[in-house]
């Protein structure tokens, strides 16, 4: 009897493992996909205008980056509810072959409005995986560890930015690049053969029909403001620099600067792996009530010092790029460990989508306004760090919530 349960233990362990195997995949390659244009953004909308002044240049990708968020923020909404009702697996099996296919299609897109529609729909599927990734391991992984399991899950998406410096490093050819799509469909086929349905959704979906708590009900209304407000404060800052760095790096260097925009996003991603790994372990320690309200005043503190004191490239922007990208992956990996653990198992995929991805409404929104800000401003750093005023809204918002929110 004995043998026989340490056999099944070691077969539980086993497929969750290989479930987590999958997911923080799927997740790294979503991390590749979303930073992916915005490395080759200047030689993308450069090739595919062809001869055009730079106010043109600045608004073609204002429309690229944009409706990209706009389907990242609808997509993670979407297939949160398709999670809660039709399963999670089947929906993120959906989630990313979608986002797999789009990006395939974008290497052989052919003018710039089907890459707007292409990065539109990769979008979509995009904020589909990292919402139901989230969902999944929180489900399956046994609480006592479950912070450090999704903190090292966070990492995933760094690990995907860090990829995508890479193949702008050894790939200056675009086209080629995007090719990188035909992974995540392999993957997505990987997932549909081989991982089921959590338990805990299983029992839901079995249980009498009931009314089902709704997504504004009064109990859950305050966690999903605090959720949404905190994430989405993080969120705009940080999309607003790891989408507009390789564009202000070229403006610090003299010639095409292809190696120093690979290089500063592989730093970037890697300064978010070592901090997402290290998240699971800082909640553990103090809590994420002070973790998170220490993340954000750094944040704010590192983006001026980048942003605002940098005239010319230099060795240490790398440095200080780093350290930026190290306090964002303890930003993420605290935050995804947070959220879905504030919602019930019937509403856990909506309310953990809306946290997630309402924030990008902004982001998106504000994208069209960056060549305003740029030309206000005086450049792109200044433009850049004014997103960053974001990081005091988060601040202020987890100083103001309840002591008893902060979970150890």
């Amino acid at each position: 009897m004995e043998t026989m349960q340490l056999s099944t233990t070691q077969r539980t362990t086993a497929y969750r493992s290989q479930v987590f195997a999958l997911c923080m995949l799927v997740y790294v390659f979503s991390g590749t996909v979303s930073t992916l244009m915005s490395t080759y953004l200047p030689v993308v909308v450069g090739d595919l205008l062809g001869r055009a002044d730079q106010a043109e240049l600045n608004r073609v990708s204002a429309y690229v980056g944009a409706t990209f968020l706009y389907g990242w923020m609808l997509g993670g909404m979407s297939f949160g509810y398709f999670g809660d009702r039709l399963g999670r697996v089947r929906s993120l099996v959906g989630a990313v072959v979608l986002y797999g296919g789009c990006t395939l299609l974008t290497a052989f897109a052919p003018n710039w409005i089907i890459v707007v529609v292409l990065r539109f729909a990769a979008g979509f599927g995009i904020g589909g995986v990292l919402v139901l990734t989230t969902v999944i391991v929180a489900e399956i992984w046994p609480e006592r560890n479950r912070p450090v399991a999704l903190g090292i899950l966070a990492v995933a998406f760094p690990i995907g930015i860090l990829l995508s410096g890479l193949v702008n490093y050894f790939l200056p050819n675009w086209r080629q690049a995007f090719w990188v799509g035909g992974v995540p469909l392999a993957l997505g086929v990987l997932i549909a053969a081989f991982v089921q349905e959590p338990d805990s959704w299983k029992r839901v979906r079995r249980q009498p029909a009931t009314a089902e708590p709704g997504l504004f009900d009064p109990q859950y209304r305050r966690s999903l403001w605090l959720g949404s407000l905190a994430f989405g404060a993080m969120l705009v800052g940080l999309w607003a620099i790891f989408s507009w760095v390789p564009t202000w790096v070229q403006t610090l260097v003299i010639g095409n600067g292809q190696k120093e925009r690979g290089l500063s996003m592989v730093l970037m991603g890697s300064g978010g792996v070592i901090g997402g790994i290290l998240s699971g372990f800082i909640v553990k320690a103090v809590g994420h009530r002070c973790t998170m309200l220490f993340v954000f005043a750094a944040c704010f503190v590192m983006a001026g010092i980048v942003f605002k004191t940098n005239t010319v490239f230099s060795p240490v922007v790398y440095l200080e790029m780093a350290v930026l990208a190290l306090l964002f992956g303890i930003s993420q990996g605290t935050m995804s460990a947070y959220l879905p653990d504030l919602f019930p198992t019937q509403l856990r995929g909506r309310a953990t989508g809306f946290c997630f991805n309402i924030g990008r409404l902004v982001t998106a929104t504000a994208v069209f306004f960056v060549g305003t800000l740029v030309t206000v401003l005086g450049g792109y750093g200044s433009a850049i760090f004014a997103f960053s005023g974001t990081f005091i809204i988060g601040f202020l918002a987890i100083w103001s919530a309840p002591r008893s929110s902060d979970k150890k």
